[in-house]
Order: C-alpha cells, then sequence, then structure tokens
C-alpha cells in the first residue's frame, strides 16, 4: 500500500539539513545517512549520500531518474550468493 498523496512524501528532517548544508557549502562530499526509509527529492539531485546497509555505506549518486524512490532500493541489504549446487544434474 501507498503512502496518501495529502501527506506527501517521507523525509527523515536530519536529512534535510544535512542535503542543505552540503550545498551551501559547495563541497561535493558524501553525505553519510541511515535512513533507507526516506524518498528522493528534487533538491537532492547531485549530492552523493552514503547509504548504510547495515555493515558499510554504500556511496549513491542522486540524479534525475531517482526523484521518486526510496534510498534504500540503491543499497541492497542482503547478498546473493547463488543457490546450492544439484549434485544430481551433471554439466556435459
Amino acid at each position: 500500500m501507498t503512502r496518501s498523496i495529502w501527506k506527501g512524501p517521507f523525509v527523515d528532517g536530519y536529512l534535510l539539513k544535512k542535503a542543505d548544508t552540503s550545498r551551501a557549502s559547495g563541497r561535493n562530499e558524501v553525505i553519510k545517512i541511515w535512513s533507507l526509509r526516506s524518498t528522493i527529492l528534487p533538491q537532492f539531485v547531485g549530492l552523493t549520500f552514503g547509504v548504510y546497509n547495515g555493515h558499510k555505506h554504500i556511496p549513491v549518486n542522486v540524479t534525475e531518474d531517482m526523484i521518486g524512490h526510496k534510498f534504500g532500493e540503491f543499497s541492497p541489504t542482503r547478498t546473493f550468493h547463488g543457490h546450492a549446487s544439484d549434485k544430481k544434474v551433471k554439466r556435459a
């Protein structure tokens, strides 16, 4: 189920403050965040966020195509190692 239109997109407050200070400083540094649930807004375009996936911060450079998506979509939290091999089937 999606979020109600009248509520607007969810963004943690500290995230907006960090983005504003980064834009004001003019430096292109990675902004470390822990909020996978926050929505990407148009004012985040061009910034680089270090999204924490439970192990390390993964750098995400925000582009215009990402607006409306969540930060968690670009920071996978699980590593897929493949399925267990089937010993009955032999490859030729």
